[in-house]
């Protein structure tokens, strides 16, 4: 969907924000070190000093070796290094810090916009796919066995190396996956961490769940003035990097939507962009509901992974009321 004026002019200024405020925080950790730790201003004089005497001694025909220039400024970064060590500080203590390495906070990289640029655009045009809030609460760091025993356990722990897999691969391999079982089991929740861990790399995530998703591309069919909502919507959906439709079989199932979920499971595999599908409905359940095509596609090029047990949502509410 397109981005208006107002729209754009809201992400910029929220950059330019992020960069005053780094740039606050640096002058503070600056002044912090010229009075906390002794000696390191002087290093930092004599870096220019050098720096500055090197080039006049060029400047007056002088012929020098530029390595010795770069040997005496290591000597020196590496003298502050260790005093903002003895000091308990990081040695980039005094070097800027970014939200996004990748675009320093401008939200462009060699003049195409960064993928934080992308994720901040899918955020303002798709408040439903609040991914960012989501991945706040899911992580691995999170994840307990204490809800699985036996085979369960044995799914669930598989179920969390091939996510662990997906990661790995996917700057390379373009890995899609189908997460389906029993209601309840930590599909939608391996799936946000999974999403979580694809952000901090640098990528864009787009999340729906299926209801929402179908809604939307409804509303935008069946309305003549939103062709070109409808256009934006659907190259949004082939391109991000990442697509998570979740709770697929929650929605209402149409003669349209059937044709629509096979086109964007397609459209991305052709465009090898990966996609995690998360569902309670089995293989066969998928192929009775929504055609042989639809199941054979994801059969063949998505990696199934069953989760089931008990309902863990059930069960934290019985343990929260004892």
């Amino acid at each position: 969907m397109a981005l208006s004026n107002t729209q754009y002019d809201e992400i910029m200024h929220d950059y330019e924000r992020i960069r005053t405020l780094r740039r606050s925080e640096l002058t503070k950790r600056i002044r912090y070190v010229e009075e906390h730790v002794p000696g390191y201003l002087v290093l930092e004089q004599e870096t220019g000093k050098r720096s500055a005497a090197f080039g006049r001694r060029l400047l007056n025909g002088e012929k020098l070796d530029r390595s010795e220039l770069h040997r005496q400024l290591a000597e020196v970064s590496a003298r502050k290094r260790s005093l903002l060590r003895e000091a308990g500080l990081s040695d980039d203590y005094l070097e800027m810090h970014y939200n996004c390495p990748f675009c320093k906070d401008t939200g462009y990289v060699n003049n195409e916009k960064c993928s934080c640029f992308k994720q901040k655009i899918i955020e303002r045009l798709y408040a439903q796919s609040n991914i960012n809030k989501l991945a706040k609460d899911a992580n691995f760091d999170v994840l307990s066995e204490e809800y699985y025993t036996g085979e369960d356990l044995e799914r669930f722990r598989g179920a969390v190396r091939t996510s662990k897999d997906f990661i790995k691969n996917f700057e390379s391999l373009y890995p899609n996956l189908l997460f389906y079982g029993t209601v309840g089991t930590g599909k939608s929740f391996l799936s946000i961490c999974i999403a979580k861990e694809i952000l901090e790399m640098g990528h864009s995530v787009l999340y729906f769940s299926a209801a929402s998703l179908f809604s939307l591309i409804q509303t935008n069919t069946y309305d003549f003035k939103k062709t070109e909502e409808l256009r934006s919507l659907y190259e949004d959906l082939y391109n991000t990097e990442l697509l998570i439709i979740d709770d697929l079989g929650t929605e209402h199932v149409s003669n349209t939507s059937i044709p629509q979920l096979f086109t964007c499971i397609n459209e991305r595999l052709n465009r090898n962009k990966s996609t995690i599908i998360t569902t309670n409905f089995s293989l066969d359940d998928i192929k009775s509901m929504y055609s042989e095509r639809v199941s054979s596609r994801i059969a063949s090029s998505y990696h199934l992974c069953k989760l089931t047990g008990k309902d863990i949502r059930i069960m934290k509410k019985v343990q929260n009321r004892k």
